[in-house]
């Protein structure tokens, strides 16, 4: 437990059943002097609206709401506190917990565990470790990486998308006769020079490309030879 001499840990609760709010909050006093409720609510709306006063160094998250998704508020939670969010629910959806951890929340903890699991729940997540099985932190790991090389990926995709069709013809046919001047691949595509230029313009602007040389490197680089059907 924490040092007599230390600040108590102030936790805001957040459960929509006042029966559950009622019994964490004796649980939580029953820690004193190391922790102490500062604020209880139902819901996260309600939580904001007692955030800035109750000044929370920790906030008790059910993410099982009812109506209201307690992971999709944690961003909000967390934007207007500096408090550390634990999640304590009932729900056993592992992806959920993922999911919460992922949001911002430095731990999942089961309403089931016992009594001492939970206030030691609190005051680790506290002082800033997290709270998660070795399983739970493998897969939290593994889809940071998923997410982090989807990132890596999607401003190429986005970028492609942009094309038109007209563009992703004039890409393919580009590409694949790197040897053709602008006015034999602008025949190809029975259009003038001029046009060709226009498209051309649009296309280095969309891809953040600067000429025909980059351009055809990146359509290799990017399998973008096939023209549309």
């Amino acid at each position: 437990m924490a040092e007599k001499n230390s600040a108590p840990i102030r936790v805001l609760l957040i459960d929509d059943h006042r029966s559950i709010l009622w019994g964490l909050e004796r649980l939580i006093e029953s820690g004193r002097p190391a922790m102490q409720v500062v604020g209880t609510a139902t819901n996260c709306a309600e939580a904001l609206k007692l955030i800035d006063n109750a000044a929370p160094d920790l906030i008790l998250l059910d993410i099982g709401l009812g109506t209201e998704n307690g992971v999709d508020e944690i961003p909000n939670l967390l934007a207007r506190s500096h408090a550390k969010i634990l999640v304590l629910t009932g729900l056993r959806d592992e992806s959920l917990h993922d999911k919460a951890v992922l949001a911002g929340a430095s731990g999942v903890v089961e309403k089931e565990a016992p009594a001492e699991t939970i206030l030691a729940a609190i005051e680790k997540v506290h002082e800033g470790q997290l709270w998660l099985d070795r399983v739970a932190t493998g897969r939290i790991f593994l889809e940071f990486a998923r997410e982090n090389a989807a990132q890596s990926v999607d401003p190429e995709r986005a970028k492609i998308a942009s094309l038109t069709e007209r563009e992703r013809e004039i890409v393919a046919i580009a590409a694949t006769h790197a040897g053709f001047n602008a006015k034999a691949i602008a025949e190809m595509l029975y259009i003038s020079e001029h046009t060709l230029r226009n498209h051309l313009t649009s296309i280095y602007d969309k891809l953040q490309v600067a000429n025909r040389l980059e351009l055809f490197a990146y359509v290799y680089k990017h399998g973008l030879t096939k023209r549309p059907s």
